[in-house]
């Protein structure tokens, strides 16, 4: 076996993060080999991409038998969404195994089980996401035949492993919205037919890149943008494609961007590019806990907000377990434009909330959804956690207990000591990667924290991902 090589595996077991686990025997035992977005039961073509002394990391390349424990159902299978035929509660139990081995081995905390609090599934299974990024592209992978296509006018999704050849959505992937992605391949041939080309990643030339949607699920409402480059952009009438989308989705569609983006990077993103409004609103309005969010294109905003809800309802419960001393602060570390403060306000309780984010255009944006639902006893300020107390010192001794929702890597270890050092009773700490929190949880214990007890957030149901919600208490 090399680097490099694809063959053919059994998957056996199931490892965190929606890595399937094959055996394969030897004279000195098992060598095992990871691969990524696969299930028990599976038998699967993977390449070798990393190869150890006594394991192998490999990619997915294809399905070759499915397991006997999955459904095959009419949706359409896509990379980001690789276990949409395993019945759910088939999946949860396998990520909340894998999750709580991993967090003990990660954290010496060895007894996490009982630690356990509760999984909370996600309350839509299907359908969840508000966003959703398509790529074209001139090189399609034909999901029937297996075969590559040169000059064709792919839509969909990048095939598994590649980063060249666009797999067609044809139906609904149970991910995003049904109605939009049922009508999506009649998007496609509207688009082909005006025999503009698809982009061409290797040769860094064509004219569609991208089309970028997002949802909102409180007014139905769809915010799109298309991305294309200005090669042949004189020959495109972007005005009938509007009128086109309209028609195509009567009342659905808030609004529509078209971003230029000459870039030759393979990114969706509109500030590498220039952007026109061509019809309707530039934003639209989420509600999470009844409270009003403007979303843009490029704001970064929970994903299942359905289940945000009951993730931030969960860590707002290990907040207000204990009764909360009216003089103590609530402290909403990393808050970026204060989801998690302002939500927490929602609890009607007699105590004072300050949201610290060290960039200023987030704590700006705090600010303003404040003002726009009409919360009062929030405090915002853009500052370091390691100066916050020495820039406001009148909230030496106040902090009670701190909120923590840091991005997937977690928090840096000189940024975690900073925060020990802020001396909060309470911490809560929300993760989007269970295993940068578990780092992080070793960490705490050994300054004098317990892990009191820590639940599961199924977010991003038939994907490997798993948040988690750990509330850790300061040792008397």
């Amino acid at each position: 076996m090399n680097r490099g090589e694809v063959i053919e595996l059994k998957i056996v077991e199931y490892a965190f993060g929606g890595r399937g686990i094959a055996k394969i025997p030897t004279e000195n035992g098992d060598y095992i080999v990871f691969v990524d977005n696969s299930f028990p039961g599976q038998t699967v073509r993977a390449r070798i991409e990393k190869k150890k002394k006594k394991y192998a990391e490999a990619k997915l390349i294809d399905v070759i038998e499915r397991s006997d424990l999955e459904l095959v159902s009419n949706f359409q299978e896509i990379s980001g969404g690789p276990f949409i035929y395993v019945p759910v509660e088939i999946q949860e139990s396998e990520k909340k195994k894998s999750t709580l081995e991993t967090f003990r081995r990660l954290s010496g905390i060895q007894d996490i089980s009982e630690k356990f609090d509760e999984l909370v599934s996600s309350p839509d299974h299907f359908y969840y996401r508000n966003k959703m990024e398509y790529s074209f592209s001139c090189i399609e992978h034909d999901i029937h035949t297996g075969e590559e296509k040169d000059e064709a006018f792919a839509l969909g999704f990048k095939r598994r492993g590649t980063w060249w050849k666009v797999e067609s959505l044809d139906k609904a992937s149970g991910l995003f919205d049904l109605e939009w992605e049922t009508k999506l391949k009649e998007i496609r041939l509207y688009l082909q037919n005006t025999q503009l080309p698809a982009w061409h990643p290797p040769q860094k030339k064509g004219f569609f890149r991208h089309i970028v949607v997002r949802k909102s699920f409180a007014e139905n409402a769809l915010l799109l943008n298309l991305v294309t480059s200005s090669e042949g952009i004189e020959n495109f009438d972007a005005n009938q494609f509007a009128a086109f989308v309209k028609e195509l989705l009567p009342g659905r569609i808030a609004g529509l961007w078209h971003t230029v983006n000459d870039n030759v990077a393979d990114r969706a993103k509109i500030e590498n590019g220039s952007s026109t409004l061509l019809f309707g609103e530039p934003k639209i309005e989420e509600k999470l806990l009844g409270l009003k969010f403007e979303i843009s294109m490029e704001s970064f905003f929970q994903t299942n907000p359905k289940c945000a809800e009951l993730l931030y309802n969960k860590a707002l419960d290990y907040v207000f377990e204990e009764p909360l001393n009216p003089d103590e602060i609530v402290m909403d570390l990393f808050c970026g434009t204060g989801t998690i403060g302002q939500i927490l306000t929602t609890r009607k309780v007699d105590v004072s909330i300050v949201g610290v984010d060290i960039v200023e255009e987030a704590i700006i944006d705090a600010r303003k959804n404040a003002e726009r639902n009409g919360i009062e006893g929030i405090d915002f300020y853009a500052a370091d956690v390691g100066k916050f107390l020495r820039e406001h010192p009148e909230f030496q001794g106040k902090i009670g207990t701190i909120i923590l929702d840091p991005p997937r890597a977690g928090i840096a270890p000189k940024t975690l000591l900073k925060v020990i050092d802020l001396g909060a009773t309470n911490i809560v700490y929300i993760s989007c990667n269970p295993s940068t929190q578990a780092r992080d949880a070793d960490t705490l214990v050994k300054a004098g924290y317990s892990l009191e007890k820590i639940s599961l957030v199924d977010q991003f149901p038939h994907t490997g991902h798993i948040e988690s919600i750990a509330k850790f208490k300061l040792k008397a």
